[in-house]
């Protein structure tokens, strides 16, 4: 069963003490949706935009927060095979990203994972500012595991 919206909110903002000094906030976490920010503020590079690392971190998170809010957490575990992060523009503001999963998605992993021991799947993600420009474009390859 997934985990509890504030429980799943709790782990994706604070067990990993990195996304914690980040900032990062979970906005939205329902089951096959997430959406979430990171500050500028403490995330700064050497020119005032935002460093590479917490973009990167902004794109990586989503796959463990929509596993937290979507499968049976007692069932299954995620792992990040391969993560591709493309920079379009700089980001001179807090930084959004949404993620989603179809319910009929969650199913076929789930079933998929249960049978074979593992089920993979592609989440591809735009980072945007505030005036919804896209700063960053990610593709992230996951695998369900059974536990």
């Amino acid at each position: 069963m997934p985990l509890s919206v504030e429980l799943a909110r709790q782990l994706t903002e604070k067990q990993i003490a990195f996304v914690q000094r980040s900032g990062l906030k979970a906005e939205v976490l329902e089951p096959g949706f997430v959406r979430l920010r990171m500050p500028l503020a403490g995330n700064q590079n050497h020119i005032g935009s935002m460093y590479a690392g917490a973009l990167f971190t902004l794109a990586e998170i989503p796959g463990g927060a929509l596993f937290l809010t979507s499968f049976d957490v007692e069932r299954f575990y995620p792992l990040v095979k391969e993560m591709n992060l493309r920079f379009r523009r700089p980001a001179s503001g807090d930084i959004r990203v949404e993620a989603r999963l179809s319910a009929a998605e969650i199913t076929r992993l789930e079933d998929e994972a249960g049978r074979l021991g593992k089920a993979e799947y592609q989440l591809d993600l735009k980072l945007t500012d505030g005036a919804g420009e896209v700063v960053a474009e990610s593709r992230g390859h996951y695998q369900l595991r059974l536990r």
